[in-house]
């Protein structure tokens, strides 16, 4: 088995790939990881929610992550990690485009709104919100059997 270190274009490409991935955020030291649908445009990740926990620790600390891997034959898989910043996109004057293109990318998935639209039985349901990751920075790797080089 050998595990290589992706390079920014090899993490971004999976990203785009991909629509399901776990982001991860924290508050007062405590971390918190939850599934997510995004989609990947550019340098950011789009996502929508309702509010709950995970918009209430990202408002607080705008610092998170979203990991997403990919299993193939046999051992082979490949993992990133991106690092950035939470941005909502409110309902509101000056961010209309950036909504319609959160809206956009996400509508092309089949129901792209879950999990972030599905509460437990029970609950409330509360408002929801389009919000994107701000890319930072992206790592990751990639681990084959050598007889695939």
């Amino acid at each position: 088995m050998l595990i290589t270190e992706m390079d920014k274009s090899q993490c971004m490409e999976l990203l785009r790939a991909s629509t399901h991935g776990r982001l991860g955020c924290s508050r007062d030291n405590q971390p918190y990881v939850v599934p997510i649908t995004y989609a990947a445009d550019g340098n950011n990740l789009y996502s929508f929610s309702l509010t709950g926990q995970k918009v209430a620790w990202m408002r607080d600390n705008p610092k998170v992550c979203v990991q997403t891997d990919q299993f193939q034959a046999g051992r082979e898989w490949r993992s990133v990690i991106a690092y950035g910043r939470f941005e909502e996109l409110p309902d509101r004057i000056g961010w209309k485009v950036q909504r319609e293109r959160a809206w956009a990318l996400l509508s092309k998935q089949a129901e792209w709104w879950e999990p972030g639209s599905v509460k437990p039985a029970g609950e409330v349901p509360a408002p929801h919100l389009f919000f994107r990751i701000v890319i930072d920075e992206v790592t990751g790797r990639h681990a084959f059997t050598d007889d695939q080089n």
